[in-house]
């Protein structure tokens, strides 16, 4: 049996085909079409190449707002598609049952389940061209806080109040610093970033109170260069009310959103 994972990007959407064990099938990535419509004729082109093989479940991981009851993605990010009936859209494709779910929340369902050491709250935080978190709890997907967007928190910063992913996010360090994350080697830039992850951290530390933060997206590739002055900067807030908890990287920063689609698959195969 067959089961398809597809990850809706803002410029590229990743597909692959999944047997149960995680062997991979099939796999296919294409660049995200600007108009919806050419979206899901790429998507159908791309189905037509899977050869002699049944789907027998999808999950669709969306970069934006889903209405659940309504089976509709209602933004999608930096993508120009709103109120879009995606899940039905997409089953006439496969011919199968689809799921969707935020993408965020689907890396933090992989990377929760990776751990060694089982934690009851897991927060996914991915820090890329924007901010984003998934919470975990209990290994399941916290449905309530599936559409939260702590990126868009307002923080004083700079004597101003903007959102927090205007000044810690990717996009951010590279307007700051001139260059991306993976270009920075000087330890006191590194130590400005971390200061600027914390300034907006503290905050969904408080508010969530996980156990373990977990660091995905294209930044997380250099938590090594930020773990510490991230820790320091952190731990200079000590509240006996407010615990800070355990700050690792992810598993598998570059493919945690799908293989999250296949543990969502087999949740819903139970």
């Amino acid at each position: 049996m067959a089961y398809l994972g597809i990850d809706i990007g803002g410029t590229k959407t990743l597909m692959i085909l999944f047997d149960l064990r995680g062997n991979i099938l099939f796999r296919q990535k294409i660049l995200t079409a600007h108009l919806y419509q050419n979206f899901l004729n790429d998507l159908k082109l791309c189905i037509s190449q899977i050869n002699d093989q049944k789907i027998e479940l999808c999950a669709v991981a969306i970069p934006g707002l889903i209405d659940k009851d309504k089976k509709k993605a209602i933004a999608f990010g930096n993508l120009d598609w709103k109120n879009i009936p995606i899940r039905e859209d997409i089953e006439e494709i496969v011919q199968c049952g689809v799921l969707i779910e935020h993408d965020v929340s689907l890396g933090g369902l992989y990377e929760a389940r990776q751990l060694k050491t089982k934690k009851e709250k897991v927060l996914y935080l991915t820090i890329s061209t924007g901010i984003g978190a998934g919470l975990i709890i209990n290994d399941r997907i916290e449905q309530n806080l599936a559409n939260s967007e702590p990126g868009q928190m307002e923080i004083l910063h700079n004597r101003k109040m903007v959102t927090w992913e205007s000044f810690a996010s990717g996009k951010a360090i590279k307007k700051e610093f001139g260059k991306e994350a993976k270009d920075i080697k000087d330890r006191h830039s590194w130590k400005v970033i971390a200061e600027n992850i914390s300034q907006g951290l503290l905050d969904v530390i408080a508010i969530f109170q996980p156990d373990v933060i977990i660091f995905g997206g294209s930044v997380s590739h250099y938590f090594n260069n930020f773990e510490d002055p991230l820790k320091e900067a952190l731990h200079r807030y000590d509240n006996p009310m407010i615990k800070i908890p355990i700050l690792k990287k992810a598993h598998d920063p570059d493919n945690s959103v799908i293989y999250g689609c296949l543990e969502l698959i087999k949740d819903n195969l139970k």
